[in-house]
């Protein structure tokens, strides 16, 4: 049985489903069974986000980074980051140990895919995570700009035959070494990036050794690193120790395949001191209060999930069917509630706003996030 694993929001309440802990991840949960989590408000308010289990590995050897050179001020690139379940990962481990004092860039090179990282940014909240979608290649222009790196690469996608039909339909040989050389491109390309010291966190969803532990092998001989030696820290939950890394594979772990590696940059690099990042257009960086029109300030929609949400607006707490309707979409009327605009909540967990005119309201949540599910 495939497993089904959240991870929760530290800074909305740590509220989500029931489960068991994961062993690598503080706020992972493995779940006893999927729930609909559409119909779930404290989904869409972003308590928690949806994440394979393995896939939180990405997340413990980040920390264990964190441990070795982390420092307040710290800038981190996620390369490839969609859907963003690795982006929110970090950015709970950056806040807890840093507060507001760290940058992280959450990059998607694919457009497509690079709105729906935005959308899942905007749900977690963290205002101090922007959002690129730039080829890899585009970060060389800041030269040591970032002390961690994160790059889960696209691969051949051996960890996700059980889920994935098409995957295992794409396997071949002849793919393996076509995904280990865009691996290498992707790595000399952004590696100008990471500054002298920083470190590499390198993660594939494959077993493949071509693009696993000989990859950051290559790296370290062509680029200038050092392999940072891995942990057994987890055998008895099914964890495997590679020569470089650790490999979890599907079937002697509760998710799907995940391998991680570390490598510490020893190359001299130039440094970019004050980089310059809105040269790549982010699609997302912070979220304002609201724009004004006609004398009137209109709240910005995602300024009600953010972290960043100072509580100047009056608070309509929402039955489940009501939170359900308005994230539906559906008409509300609220003649109880001040008229102008007003945040509403779910077991006091802000889902967006409204603007109340007594016999009817205008709803502020983004179109594009509508359920389309039927909500009866």
């Amino acid at each position: 049985m495939i497993s089904t694993a959240i991870r929760l929001n530290p800074f909305k309440g740590c509220a989500g489903p029931e489960g068991t802990p994961v062993p690598w991840s503080p706020y992972g949960r493995i779940l006893s069974e999927r729930p609909v989590f559409t119909l779930d408000p404290r989904f869409h308010a972003g308590c928690y986000y949806v994440q394979d289990s393995s896939a939180m590995y990405v997340g413990h050897i980040f920390r264990k980074a964190l441990d070795k050179i982390g420092a307040p001020g710290i800038r981190v690139l996620d390369l490839c980051a969609a859907p963003g379940g690795k982006s929110t990962d970090l950015a709970a481990s950056l806040r807890e140990r840093y507060g507001e004092q760290f940058l992280l860039v959450a990059n998607e090179v694919m457009r497509d895919r690079s709105r729906i990282l935005s959308d899942n940014i905007a749900i977690w909240g963290d205002p101090n995570v922007m959002v690129t979608s730039v080829d890899p290649a585009a970060f060389a222009q800041f030269a040591g700009a970032f002390d961690i790196i994160v790059a889960d690469v696209p691969c051949s996608g051996e960890g996700m035959f059980r889920k994935d039909p098409v995957a295992v339909e794409q396997w071949s040989e002849q793919n393996v070494q076509l995904c280990a050389a865009r691996q290498k491109r992707i790595l000399a390309d952004v590696w100008p990036a990471l500054r002298h010291g920083g470190i590499l966190v390198y993660s594939t969803c494959t077993y493949e050794d071509a693009e696993n532990d000989d990859n950051l092998e290559w790296a370290a001989s062509e680029l200038g690193g050092e392999i940072l030696p891995p942990a057994d820290e987890f055998p008895q939950h099914g964890v495997r120790l590679t020569r470089y890394g650790n490999l979890l594979k599907a079937g002697e772990v509760p998710g799907e395949g995940q391998w991680v590696g570390a490598l510490q940059k020893t190359a001299d690099s130039a440094v970019c001191r004050k980089p310059d990042f809105d040269r790549l257009r982010p699609l997302r960086y912070g979220v304002p209060a609201g724009v004004e029109k006609g004398g009137k300030l209109i709240p910005d929609p995602d300024y009600a999930l953010s972290l960043g949400y100072k509580g100047e607006y009056p608070i309509i707490e929402l039955s489940l069917q009501q939170a359900l309707e308005y994230l539906h979409h559906d008409p509300l009327v609220f003649p109880d509630a001040p008229r102008g605009f007003n945040l509403v909540a779910f077991e006091g967990h802000p889902l967006g706003f409204i603007n109340n005119l007594g016999n009817r309201c205008n709803s502020l949540h983004p179109l594009a996030r509508r359920i389309h599910m039927n909500i009866k």
